[in-house]
C-alpha cells in the first residue's frame, strides 16, 4: 500500500470514529437528546465504545483470513478511539449521573456487577492507551508490548459482559456483539494453534535432520 493510500485510510478511520461524537454534539445543540438525555448519552457512548473496540479487535483476524496488510495500521488508532469513547462514557456516569457522589457510586458498584466489569475494562484500557506510541514499543520491546496488548481481548470480553448484564433480556443486541467477539476469538485461537503446530513440525524436522547428520557421521567413523 502506498503512503498516500495509508494516509487516506487513516483520514477515513478518523472521520468514521469521530462521526458518532459529532452527531451526538449536533443532537445536543439541537436539544434532541430524548426525554432522558443522560441515559441516551450514556448508552450512545457505551454502544460506540463497544463497536469501535470490536472493530479494533477485528483488524488482526482480517489480516489472518484475507492476508490484508492495511488492518494492522488501523489497530492502534481504533483502540485509542475506543478508549476515548469509554472515558466519555464513564465521565457521564461520574459527572452527570452521580455528580461525584462517591458514596452513591460505591453503592452502585457493589449492587451492580455490570458496573464493576465495565470499570475493570476501562482500567485495563489505560496501560494499553499509555503504551500505544512507537516510543513505548521501543522501551518495552516488541514481545513484551505484544504480551501487554493481548489484554485487548480480555477488555473485549469484559465490555461484552458489561453490556449483557446491563441490557434487558428482551434486547438481543448485546448477543450480536457477543457473537462477533466469539468469532474473533475463535479466529485468533485457530491462528495460535496453526502457528504452534507449525513450530512443532519445524522442531521435529530439525531433530530428524540432526539425528540423520549424527547417524551419517557415525557411519563415516565406523567405515574409517
Amino acid at each position: 500500500m502506498s503512503r498516500g493510500s495509508r494516509v487516506a485510510l487513516k483520514v477515513a478511520a478518523w472521520a468514521a470514529c469521530l462521526a458518532p461524537f459529532g452527531w451526538l454534539l449536533f443532537r445536543a445543540a439541537s436539544n434532541d437528546l430524548t426525554a432522558n438525555p443522560i441515559s441516551f448519552v450514556t448508552n450512545w457512548l457505551g454502544d460506540w465504545t463497544l463497536r469501535i473496540l470490536l472493530a479494533s479487535l477485528a483488524m488482526t483476524p482480517l489480516r489472518i483470513l484475507f492476508g490484508f496488510s492495511w488492518p494492522v495500521s488501523l489497530r492502534r488508532l481504533l483502540g485509542l478511539f475506543a478508549f476515548f469513547y469509554a472515558a466519555l462514557h464513564l465521565s457521564v456516569w461520574l459527572v452527570l449521573d452521580h455528580f461525584f457522589d462517591w458514596h452513591e457510586m460505591g453503592t452502585d458498584i457493589i449492587k451492580r456487577p455490570y458496573i464493576t466489569v465495565g470499570l475493570t475494562a476501562l482500567a485495563l484500557m489505560i496501560p494499553l492507551a499509555a503504551t500505544s506510541t512507537a516510543a513505548a514499543i521501543r522501551r518495552l520491546g516488541g514481545k513484551n508490548w505484544q504480551r501487554l496488548h493481548r489484554l485487548a481481548y480480555v477488555i473485549g470480553v469484559a465490555a461484552v459482559l458489561h453490556y449483557l448484564w446491563l441490557a434487558k433480556k428482551a434486547n438481543p443486541e448485546p448477543y450480536y456483539y457477543a457473537a462477533v467477539l466469539v468469532v474473533l476469538l475463535v479466529i485468533r485461537a485457530g491462528e495460535w494453534v496453526r502457528r504452534r503446530m507449525a513450530r512443532l513440525r519445524a522442531d521435529v524436522r530439525g531433530q530428524r535432520g540432526t539425528l540423520g547428520a549424527l547417524q551419517r557421521e557415525r557411519g563415516v567413523a565406523d567405515g574409517s
